[in-house]
């Protein structure tokens, strides 16, 4: 399960650190294989184990390739994926032009997101958190499935 935020630093070939104790998460049964892609919705990336994306992959191609919206959405998330391995020392390469996408220089923040981690460069997710928490819950708009929820 990924959840919690980590803030990391990028070595100066791009290369991140996974926190020890996401590692053996993310190894899973694909022995650390990942894929990194963009984020349609935030300028951020986002990190899966193979066998997770690999579901979401199918399901993105299933899609009709008549909608303008359909080939958007596998444009940005097929079409900027990329593999990574963890190494044996926990760490991953980000790709230029996905650290690019993503304004992250040095500084990154890694964010749990369930079945994904999410990676923003440490400025832009500060920015994005304080915003968030400025703005109050529209209780009216939450699914359904979330009514019985409580926190």
């Amino acid at each position: 399960m990924a959840r919690g935020s980590n803030h990391l630093s990028l070595d100066a070939k791009g290369r991140m650190s996974i926190p020890t104790r996401h590692r053996d998460a993310l190894r899973g049964e694909s022995e650390g294989a990942l894929v990194v892609t963009i984020s349609p919705s935030d300028r951020c990336l986002l990190l899966y184990r193979l066998e997770d994306w690999e579901q979401v992959e199918r399901k993105l191609t299933a899609l009709p390739t008549l909608n303008a919206q359909t080939r958007q959405l596998k444009r940005m998330l097929i079409g900027h994926a990329d593999d990574c391995v963890m190494d044996s020392s926990g760490r991953i390469l980000l790709p230029p032009q996905l650290r690019e996408f993503a304004g992250i220089d040095r500084k990154a923040v890694l964010v749990g997101q369930g079945d994904k981690y999410e990676i923003w460069d440490e400025a832009h997710w500060v920015a994005q958190r304080d915003s968030m928490l400025s703005v109050e819950l529209d209780e009216s708009a939450l699914p359904a499935e979330l009514e019985s929820l409580s926190f």
